[in-house]
Order: C-alpha cells, then sequence, then structure tokens
C-alpha cells in the first residue's frame, strides 16, 4: 500500500453478479504485518447474499497476500494472490490472480482525499466478467478508543449499506453539470498536473442524455456525445464518441470511442454520495497505446432553470 493509504479502512463494498445485478454485500476486516522487510496483508472477509457467488468467494478462512513494494512496481506474492499492481500517484491499477477464487482479478483503488478510498474488484474467467465488487472506504486511526470516530465510521458503513444496491442513474429531468481537476500522470508514472475537466449533462429523455466534456489544462480536448440507458448497460452514440458501459451499482465501467480520431478512453465513473460527486478514472489511450492516465473528484451543480417567455 502507499503511504496515503496506510491505516485501517472501513467499509461495506457490494457484490454484483457479472449482468449487474446486486446480490450481496461484503466486509473486510485487513491487517498487516511486516517482519524482515516484507509486509503480508491478512484479509478476514464475511460474505453475506446468496447465489453462486457467495458459494465461489465464500472461503471459511482469511486470505493472505505478500506485498513487496517499489516506486514503480507492485508484485503480490501470494499464497493467495498472484500478480502486479501500478500507482498512478493515488491511484492503483492492480492486477492478479487468486487460485482461491479461482478467479482472475482487476483492482482500482482510488484515494481521493487521504480520507476516502473508491474501490472496485472485476472477477473473471479469462475474459468473461463472473462478478464485481464495488464500495467506498473511508480511514480510521482511532476505532478503537475515540467513541466519536467509532459512531462516524459506524454510520459510515450503514450509509454504505444502504447506497450499495443503487445502480448509477444519472439525474433524468435536471440540467447541470460536473467540474473539477484530475490528476495527469503519465504511462510511465510521471505526474504532469492537473486537467480542468467539466461535464455539462441535459438530459433528453428518461434514458437518453447529452454530455458536451472539455478537458483544460496538461490535456486539452472537446467533445459530446450521447448516452442511453437499457438496464445495467449504456451506449455512446456519437457524434464524438462511441462505446458501450456497464453499471455494477453506482460504478459505470466504460469505454469510449473517439470518432475519426486514434484516441480512446477505458474507466470508471463512480457516483460518490448524494450530492452526485463523481470520482472519475480515465485510461488514454492513443490507439491501443496508453498515454496517461486521469484521476480525481468532480463535483455536481445543478443548472438554473428554464424560465418560459413571457
Amino acid at each position: 500500500m502507499t503511504q496515503s493509504a496506510d491505516g485501517r479502512w472501513f467499509g461495506r463494498p457490494s457484490l454484483f453478479d457479472a449482468e449487474g445485478n446486486h446480490v450481496g454485500y461484503e466486509y473486510v476486516d485487513r491487517a498487516s504485518v511486516t517482519e524482515d522487510g516484507s509486509t503480508t496483508y491478512y484479509l478476514d472477509s464475511k460474505l453475506t447474499g446468496a447465489g453462486p457467488l457467495r458459494n465461489r468467494l465464500e472461503l471459511g478462512a482469511p486470505l493472505a497476500v505478500g506485498i513487496v513494494d517499489a516506486d514503480e512496481n507492485r508484485v503480490y506474492t501470494g499464497p493467495d494472490f498472484y500478480g502486479t499492481g501500478h500507482p498512478y500517484g493515488t491511484f492503483v491499477d492492480a492486477h492478479y490472480y487468486s487460485p482461491a477464487w479461482q478467479s482472475d482479478v482487476r483492482t482500482w483503488n482510488q484515494i481521493i482525499d487521504r480520507r476516502t478510498q473508491v474501490y472496485s474488484s472485476v472477477i473473471s474467467d479469462g475474459w468473461a466478467v463472473c462478478g464485481v465488487f464495488n464500495g467506498v472506504y473511508q480511514v480510521a486511526h482511532d476505532y478503537d478508543s475515540d467513541p466519536e470516530t467509532k459512531a462516524h465510521i459506524d454510520s459510515w458503513i450503514l450509509d454504505e449499506t444502504e447506497q450499495g444496491s443503487r445502480p448509477q442513474v444519472l439525474p433524468t429531468k435536471q440540467r447541470g453539470a460536473w467540474t473539477g481537476e484530475l490528476e495527469v500522470v503519465t504511462a510511465d508514472q510521471e505526474v504532469l498536473g492537473k486537467s480542468l475537466v467539466t461535464i455539462e449533462h441535459e438530459p433528453l429523455s428518461l434514458r437518453r442524455l447529452r454530455h458536451s466534456v472539455s478537458w483544460d489544462g496538461v490535456l486539452g480536448k472537446t467533445y459530446s456525445y450521447e448516452r442511453y440507458r437499457d438496464g445495467a448497460r449504456s451506449q455512446y452514440d456519437g457524434p464524438d464518441v462511441w462505446g458501450n458501459a456497464m453499471s455494477y451499482g453506482r460504478a459505470l465501467l466504460t469505454t469510449q470511442h473517439s470518432d475519426g480520431d486514434t484516441w480512446k478512453i477505458k474507466g470508471r465513473e463512480f457516483l460518490l454520495n448524494g450530492d452526485l460527486d463523481l470520482a472519475i478514472v480515465w485510461q488514454h489511450y492513443a490507439g491501443d497505446r496508453l498515454t496517461h492516465v486521469l484521476h480525481g473528484l468532480l463535483r455536481w451543480a445543478p443548472a438554473e432553470p428554464r424560465h418560459a417567455e413571457s
């Protein structure tokens, strides 16, 4: 873990099947032990819910994984996870295999403000998704000794439990915009600075919307698209971007291809809270080559209502 992720993290991740249906919750109590310069993480995972995913992921014993943490790479050395991870500032993209789950796992951890962490794990058989974990964590260092901290964290977990099954549905009758600065990191993990990003939101119907997107700063770009939602699935119908996305609760996992250009975006757009803040991670590609990773928080502001002409 990076230093910014130190501490004890609390949350209630939700479990979704491959079709985006909410099927349960996970509770993880995580501890670490450092001996002879190496760190082992122990994860006591408890699941609620029912169905084949619980049968597959319920293990009856804590998971353990050794981690070798360097500046550019993170290596997971088993016995329960094997693979690598790469930090891009305060965002970590990890890809490993779990013999216990019999699954390939892609995990994204995004630290928002050194207190809040947005987490997703996509569980796959080869390239076929079989399940997804999503959740938001908060960190505390004195949960067991400070009653105020304990009350805050307990309330946070209850709120996450309530919001866990919420689908990623953006405002359907309210215009507005998301705005914020995203950190820009190169593919070789150099932090370049920030780009101011604005997503102007215009509902067209209860299932269709138009977004006009601008980046200004380290990376500049403008484009627009219409997005159509069909249950958990979404499609991007141009004019500047084509692609599709899948919602696993509040997290939209998206792929967007530019029209007439060589760039594309693979990313996660996570509806963080009742204020409609969006935690963004976008991987930017030129052709099929990763060039930059953008991540950060965009805050929602509704537009002024349109007044009828007199």
